[in-house]
């Protein structure tokens, strides 16, 4: 497939996805895009068309979300034979380095920003997946919340971030709803706290998915300590709150009809 022809399967897709046409219309593009294109560097930077697959991967239809997934994969494995490289070294679809990882050392990524500084602009990931600007601010919040102190792959963490972003939209979506925006916030603010790391790594290595991560409760997202330190101090407000009072004397007033006078106690 010439690349003119790529770009006209770019527009065909983006414009199938906004339209929101059929499913078996969107397979049907991305099935020639699988069949058609011998992927390398230069065909998918100058026709973007990783770009327009990548969008694919968030459709709310799984066989379509699955399909642009399997193409994914299959670009990069093309890419990384025709470099003769390592998967560490491997680009994204759409033509830009994976930038945080930049060596293998013991099975990790070395990083070239600390651990405790990392989010989307100094990782320098493109958090643009949905075609719209608060969406995609908003993979860049998750982003930010799952990098935080963590030495996965950049790459990894966008993944997550956007499967997590696409759940809560179909939770609680459009994005204009304040109960997307303030799932989103809440699930950011638990990620990146400090006294909850193994809420970031239950995230990332797929203990919680991110369809059970949209729908846990603020109290669900708390680390355990605090789950624990807070029902020990509602137990200690309800024992205070039981304690027996201390009443003040009362004086009592008698009325002694025999002597037509009155005492007191």
């Amino acid at each position: 497939m010439e690349a003119k022809e790529v770009i006209e399967k770019s527009k065909a897709l983006s414009k199938a996805t906004a339209a929101k046409d059929p499913p078996e219309n969107i397979i049907r593009i991305l099935n020639d895009l699988k069949t058609g294109i011998k992927a390398d560097e230069d065909l998918l930077r100058s026709t973007k068309i990783g770009v327009a697959v990548n969008r694919s991967k968030q459709h709310q239809n799984p066989a379509v979300a699955r399909l642009a997934s399997e193409i994914v994969k299959k670009w990069r494995d093309d890419i990384n034979k025709l470099k003769g490289s390592s998967p560490s070294d491997k680009k994204s679809p759409n033509g830009t380095a994976s930038p945080v990882p930049s060596s293998i050392s013991n099975g990790k990524p070395k990083l070239n920003v600390p651990p405790a500084e990392r989010d989307w602009k100094k990782d320098k990931v493109d958090i643009a997946r949905t075609n719209q600007s608060t969406r995609d601010g908003t993979i860049g919040l998750i982003y930010n919340g799952l990098a935080h102190m963590s030495t996965d792959a950049s790459s990894d963490i966008l993944h997550k971030a956007a499967a997590v972003e696409a759940a809560g939209f179909a939770k609680y979506g459009p994005e204009s709803n304040a109960s997307y925006s303030s799932k989103m916030r809440s699930i950011f603010m638990n990620l990146k706290a400090k006294s909850n790391p193994k809420l970031r790594v239950d995230v990332l290595n797929g203990t919680i998915s991110p369809d059970r991560l949209v729908v846990m409760s603020n109290e669900e997202l708390k680390s355990a300590e605090r789950r624990a330190e807070d029902a020990k101090l509602i137990k200690e407000n309800l024992k205070d709150s039981q304690m027996p009072q201390v009443q003040s004397p009362r004086r009592i007033v008698r009325s002694d009809q025999r002597r037509g006078s009155v005492s007191t106690d």
